[in-house]
């Protein structure tokens, strides 16, 4: 039996969420349970905040543009968000929200862009990228929604990983070795970082700036050139069945 409900509707708050307690629902929030759903006093809901688990609660007053809920119990504790760092080069729009929910999905804890010398867009939108991580936790019964870190250049961002975090990044000049060897050996039990750079590739001396570092692993995805946010599932699928929770 699978550990939560797919059936119920889920809804991310911002609220704390207690027995006591009561949640007031923004207006699009309320306008997806009474106009979407179709709910009224006494539909039942699981809300979550990242915080304070999974919980069951009700309906207890509505109006036209508005809705309370009344939580009674909780369903999950709340887990401990994954420490995996995911560092990207932005993409345009469309591409951008579906590398943000399948990262959200394959159990990233954080997510920050960061500018390349190849990269070609030059601002994201970083209210859209929360959107869309809170919609996918909504969608795929995830509890810890990862943090959106704010966006910077490469070498800021490295900066900030700390020396213990491994640091793994996907190299279209790596060797076509077992990459799941390599990741094993070097990242099992210790923070992880992956970082993947622009459609055109790493500039010269942004592959001699990340080979400098301590503790960097070169991470091959095959024979075949992937599209950015197609390699972002591909490498994280990688981490997972090698170091992360999958095993």
């Amino acid at each position: 039996m699978a550990s939560y409900d797919f059936a119920a509707p889920r809804l991310f708050v911002a609220a704390d969420l207690a027995t006591e307690g009561e949640v007031d629902l923004d207006r699009g929030q309320a306008n997806y349970l009474l106009n979407v759903l179709r709910l009224g006093p006494g539909g039942m809901v699981l809300a979550f905040n990242g915080r304070d688990g999974e919980w069951r609660a009700e309906i207890v007053a509505s109006g036209r543009k508005s809705a309370v809920l009344r939580p009674l119990e909780r369903t999950r504790p709340q887990p401990a968000t994954p420490d995996l760092d995911y560092l990207f080069a932005p993409l345009k729009h469309a591409r951008l929200d579906y590398m943000v929910q399948k990262a959200v999905e394959m159990g990233v804890g954080r997510l920050r862009p960061v500018y390349t010398r190849r990269t070609v867009v030059t601002r994201v939108n970083l209210d859209r990228m929360r959107a869309n991580a809170v919609e996918a936790a909504e969608q795929c019964g995830i509890l810890a929604v990862p943090e959106i870190l704010e966006d910077e250049a490469l070498d800021r961002a490295l900066g900030r990983l700390g020396p213990e975090r491994v640091l793994v990044f996907c190299d279209e000049d790596a060797p076509l070795a077992n990459a799941m060897d390599g990741l094993a050996a070097a990242g099992r039990g210790r923070p992880m970082a992956l970082l993947v750079g622009p459609e055109g590739g790493f500039a010269p001396e942004e592959r001699a700036l990340l080979l400098a570092r301590e503790n960097v692993i070169r991470l091959s995805l095959g024979p075949r050139i992937l599209r950015a946010d197609t390699a972002a599932v591909a490498a994280l699928a990688v981490l997972q069945a090698t170091i992360g929770d999958w095993r």
